[in-house]
């Protein structure tokens, strides 16, 4: 499991190395055909930016070789912010006075709908808070088939769950999941998630190696930006990749690194990252690997996300609600987290062919999938 494989690996010494980083280091890693994580520290490094041109130049070079000109488009749909856990910078954390909503069968069903008239999206993901005793696997479970009928690519961001469990959730027509390690900073991690399950750092690292384990098509992976200090903890994901392409190869990955934004609670941000580094960490992702899907979501602007799309972005999301029902049964519920790109999905979609790039709602027919 990952959970020892990341105890070989010294926070502080990370940190250390990379901050010493060097201009030769960084041009040695851009010469490089294959990237280690040693090159990978190199481009996050201080001592890269001023290599930012020739960094996007690579990233857009491998970015067609790899998806074309291709943008995927999906859309996320909050089915409960019912949550066990008190993690300090979530709108949804157990202690927060707010009204806890559980869609039922109808409402999610008319969710869908609501989905499906706002633009032809395929690609949708199911999101909860962690309260398996009211919204567990079962719930999960008819949720995803009751999208089936409206969707041809199903992801799940859950809480993290048996091997046995996300097994049972692909025959519902589960393709991908998605889980957000937050930190992988061990001795500060129970500061940000004090109880509840979340706090169990090892239970949601390990959590991608079920997934692996049960043969899960994709595994979406991600840290919160404000926590910890991003170089190394970005670092340490990159470790947790490689570990994870080599145990499970056949399954797709996906990185994405959100910065903190605004949420009922008001947990100030440790740490800022300006749009230049994003820039950065997104150039060097692309160049340390070339076939990860890297996913924006709306927590980024629109102006942003725009020129990202045309240098090492493939995923997007759009016209997204971080509400429980928001998009028909619950439109002023309270959302996790404030959006900063508020496009309609047309929108975003306009925007992005006007950059030459290609929006893709689907990336397979259903026929294909059985």
């Amino acid at each position: 499991m990952f959970s020892d494989e990341i105890e070989k690996i010294s926070w502080d010494d990370t940190t250390r190395c990379i901050y010493s980083k060097t201009t030769s280091d960084v041009e040695r890693a851009l010469a490089n055909e294959r990237l280690d994580v040693n090159d990978f520290m190199a481009l996050i490094s201080p001592a890269a930016l001023p290599y930012l041109e020739p960094m996007a130049a690579l990233s857009r070079k491998y970015t067609l070789q790899r998806f074309g000109k291709t943008i995927s488009i999906f859309v996320p749909l909050y089915i409960t912010n019912s949550c066990m856990n008190h993690c300090v910078y979530c709108g949804f954390q157990h202690n927060n006075p707010i009204a806890r909503v559980i869609l039922t069968e109808e409402e999610i069903v008319n969710e869908y709908k609501a989905i499906k008239r706002l633009a032809p999206f395929e690609n949708l993901l199911l999101v909860t808070g962690e309260n398996p005793n009211v919204a567990g696997v079962d719930y999960i479970e008819r949720a995803l088939e009751l999208a089936r009928p409206y969707f041809s690519n199903l992801q799940i961001e859950v809480m993290p769950l048996k091997a046995e469990e996300y097994e049972r959730l692909t025959h519902a027509g589960l393709n991908g999941v998605i889980c957000f390690q937050e930190t992988y900073n061990k001795a500060n991690y129970k500061t940000y998630h004090p109880r509840g399950m979340k706090s169990k750092f090892e239970w949601r690292v390990d959590g991608f190696d079920r997934m692996g384990q049960a043969g899960v098509h994709k595994i979406g992976m991600g840290i919160l930006i404000g926590l910890e200090d991003w170089r190394t903890d970005v670092t340490m994901m990159a470790h947790h990749l490689r570990y994870l392409q080599k145990h499970y190869w056949k399954t797709k990955y996906s990185v994405n690194f959100p910065r903190m934004r605004p949420s009922e609670g008001h947990f100030q941000p440790n740490v800022i990252m300006s749009d230049k580094e994003l820039a950065q960490l997104t150039f060097a992702f692309r160049i340390f690997d070339h076939d990860v899907d890297i996913s924006y979501s709306t927590r980024e602007g629109a102006s942003f996300r725009n020129h990202m799309a045309t240098l090492g972005v493939t995923t997007m999301s759009a016209e997204s609600k971080t509400e429980p029902g928001g998009y028909y049964t619950y439109p002023q519920a309270l959302e996790q987290f404030s959006v900063n790109d508020n496009r309609t999905a047309a929108q975003v979609e306009h925007d992005l062919k006007m950059l030459g790039r290609e929006p893709v709602y689907k990336d397979w027919d259903q026929v294909f999938d059985h």
